[in-house]
Formats: structure tokens, sequence, C-alpha cells
């Protein structure tokens, strides 16, 4: 297929699309997570492949680990040119995860099961099950956060999700 996209042939291109994009937009996504980048990176590596492909070497590599590093360099030039993100300040993420478990917490309907059997376990085991389940907080985050030994947030952890299972049995 590659000949014949080096003679010009649009529809042994359009083969080669169908039988390698798929592969190749998943080598795109684990550099750049996300569709629409992965996809640009697809389409311009054929477009390369399109101007190219009389080029190509067989005695360098077989034609899809040529393709798969052309894909490769295009995910990487496209996550080099695109402005780099700023994090935010630790301070403003918590805000943010508080905010949201809030959120969650006003949202459940106060007359729910869910509701109640989270109203009967303590603060501190309903705070720690709300901040890794709603905002994705692990054991050794929330210990931090609440300055408290690991041991101490798991044992918290562990008796609030006995409560809320027999609880909502």
């Amino acid at each position: 297929m590659l000949a014949a996209c080096a003679a010009r042939d649009e529809a042994a291109l359009r083969q080669l699309f169908d039988a390698e994009s798929g592969r190749m937009k998943g080598i795109a996504m684990r550099i750049l997570h996300r569709h629409d980048l992965a996809e640009e990176a697809v389409q311009e590596a054929f477009v390369q492949i399109w101007q190219n492909a009389g080029r190509y070497d067989r005695q360098l590599g077989s034609p899809r680990a040529w393709m798969n590093t052309i894909v490769r360099f295009r995910a990487i030039d496209i996550l080099r040119s695109r402005p780099q993100e700023d994090a935010l300040p630790p301070e403003d993420l918590d805000r943010m995860r508080d905010g949201a478990v809030e959120a969650a917490w006003d949202g459940l309907d106060s007359d729910g099961r869910l509701h109640g059997c989270l109203e009967t376990i303590d603060e501190w085991s309903r705070r720690a099950l709300l901040l890794a389940y709603v905002a994705g907080l692990s054991q050794a985050e929330i210990a931090g956060r609440f300055s408290r030994p690991l041991g101490t947030v798991k044992s918290w952890m562990r008796r609030g999700l006995l409560s809320l299972r027999e609880c909502l049995a």
C-alpha cells in the first residue's frame, strides 16, 4: 500500500488509513491524552506518509514501524507546541475539592437513604469517605490533609464503610 501511495494512488491511502489509523491513534493517545489532539496527530501523520511514501526504505524497518514512528513524532511535536498549562496552587485545588464534596453532600436527597446513613457515621469518617469518593483523594492524601496518621484515616474509612453497608442493607 505504501508503494501505491508513492505512486499517488488515493484508494491505497484510504485502505492504509482504514487499516492503521486506529492503532496509530492509540500511540498518539498515550502521548497526548486527548482524543482531539490524537486525531490531529494521526491526520498530520497521514499527510506526511502521503508526501513521503516514496522515501520509505524496507531495509530500515517494516512499513508499520515507519508509520508508527511518524505518528509518534507528530504527537510529540503537538505536545511541545502546546502552551504548558499552569498547575493550580495546592490551596486552590483543596478549595475546589472541598467545594465538590460540599456540592455532593448538598446534592443528596435529604430524605434519601444514603444521606441518612452518612449522617449516622462520625464526622471524620464521613469527611474522609466523601473526600475519597467525591474528590478522588487517596487515604495518604486525606491523612496529610487532616494531619493524622495514615492508620487512623484507614480506620475511619473502614468503620464508615462498614456502617454504611450495614445501614444500607
